[in-house]
């Protein structure tokens, strides 16, 4: 997961190296200067295209899984995440805006696959009490991993914009290193593979118990699964009446997550800070504060996901955004007072703080617990493709509503935060400390 946060945080902070970079190969190749809107176009499609892969790469998630497992699924995006990161890398020394677009949208899709796999996979080797907690844990890595970006693309940091781009292929590397160590899934083994003794080897090596110890819980998932669905693909997901509601709402929470507004602030903080009164390098330090808070409000909410619950924390997430995302319109219409200057930054924070508290992380754990065995991979695969839909029409849609509604830009945010807070009040069930049968039982 933390190639996806820091390739949805690293574009924020060199967006001026980037647009000279555009103007540079411009005038090389046609011996123009393009105009403003040309420069701010481009680098918007630059920004966006990451989303458009994302959703490709969503597409082939639920087959990925099936056939090369979860852990082969990881093991094969990061060689290809190593190979988007390289063309990020040289595309500067390269000369070519097409290498860095093709650059963007392959480690989007590779972000897309890695957001599909890694909560399923996460889900699937937790035990049922800490499944909140380990799940929570997908977020941490994107929260870290956009801290850790800003950190490198701050004025203290790399200075450049390739290099930076580039770096992403070290978790790629260590991943590759790393998870061939780990133990594919034991309910994928078991359920999906008909592979009964490795799912015990597996098991046995996750609990750090003799395989005597754990083939209760090899039991356990074999009754759990008796009379559940056959695995399916995406269309006969689609197709089948009793898992339209689970699937509802796990792709309304996809959406809540990304119309929220919060990838407005990520992509474009430091944006928004200026237009709050500060100057470049204040925007950009401010920026890396935004970072900083995501991590530490991850940090201090992960243990609430199995204690308060899902939908609890969801609610109070998505209400609280609601509310601050009102404060911080009202903060920039008046940012010409000093005192409001202070508190529009205090606002946005604040929307940064809430929605790390639910939003951030609940979604894809929520969409993992929603469904049994068979089809988890394609409800997955089609929450991820609506995630980034939306992420990308967010990506697409936020600079033009920034020119044209100016300080209104979060009002559209506010009116969508207050359907997906009354949606998860009266429609999203609690799933903490239940089997994923009882909670597919519990919404037929």
């Amino acid at each position: 997961m933390f190639v996806f946060g820091y390739n949805t945080g690293v574009i924020n902070s060199p967006k001026k190296d980037v647009k000279q970079f555009i103007v540079d190969v411009y005038v090389e190749r046609w011996g123009v200067v393009p105009d403003d809107d040309v420069q701010e176009d481009l680098f918007s499609f630059i920004v966006a295209i990451f989303a458009l892969g994302g959703l490709i790469g969503g597409f082939g998630a639920g087959w990925i899984a099936n056939g090369l497992g979860r852990k082969g699924g990881l093991l094969l995006t990061s060689a290809a995440g190593i190979v988007a990161s390289l063309m990020l890398g040289f595309a500067r020394m390269a000369g070519s805006h097409e290498m860095l677009l093709a650059g963007r949208f392959l480690i989007g899709a590779c972000s897309g696959l890695f957001t599909s796999l890694s909560p399923m996979y996460i889900s699937e080797v937790a035990p049922i009490n800490l499944r909140g907690l380990l799940g929570v844990c997908n977020q941490l890595s994107v929260t870290v991993a956009v801290l850790v970006a800003q950190l490198l693309g701050s004025d203290f940091g790399l200075q450049q914009w390739d290099l930076l781009l580039g770096l992403s292929a070290v978790p790629c590397v260590l991943q590759l290193v790393l998870l061939p160590f780990c133990p594919e899934s034991p309910r994928y083994l078991l359920l999906t593979a008909d592979r009964k003794e490795d799912a015990v080897t597996a098991l046995s090596w996750l609990r750090a118990a003799p395989p005597a110890h754990v083939r209760h819980e090899v039991q356990a998932m074999e009754e759990e699964e008796q009379g559940a669905e056959p695995p399916m693909g995406i269309l006969q997901l689609l197709a089948n009446s009793s898992l339209r509601r689970p699937l509802a709402i796990a792709a309304v929470l996809q959406l809540s997550q990304q119309l929220s507004g919060i990838n407005g602030v990520l992509y474009y903080s430091t944006d928004i800070f200026k237009r709050a009164g500060l100057d470049e390098s204040a925007a950009k330090n401010t920026t890396v504060g935004v970072g900083g808070v995501m991590v530490l409000m991850t940090l201090l909410s992960a243990p609430f996901a199995d204690r308060a619950g899902r939908r609890a924390l969801m609610l109070v997430g998505l209400v609280g955004m609601f509310v601050t995302s009102l404060a911080v319109t009202g903060t920039l219409a008046l940012s010409d007072y000093s005192a409001m200057r202070a508190l529009a930054i205090v606002s946005v924070l604040a929307f940064v703080v809430l929605f790390s508290v639910g939003p951030g992380s609940i979604p894809w754990l929520i969409t993992a617990e929603l469904f049994s065995q068979g089809p988890r991979p394609a409800a997955v695969s089609v929450a991820t493709i609506v995630n980034w839909t939306a992420n990308l029409a967010v990506g697409l849609a936020f600079p033009p509503l920034q020119k044209k509604l100016d300080y209104l830009v979060f009002a559209p945010f506010s009116a969508l935060l207050l359907a997906f807070s009354l949606f998860t009040a009266f429609l999203v069930p609690e799933t903490k400390n239940k089997t994923f049968r009882e909670i597919a039982d519990s919404l037929r």
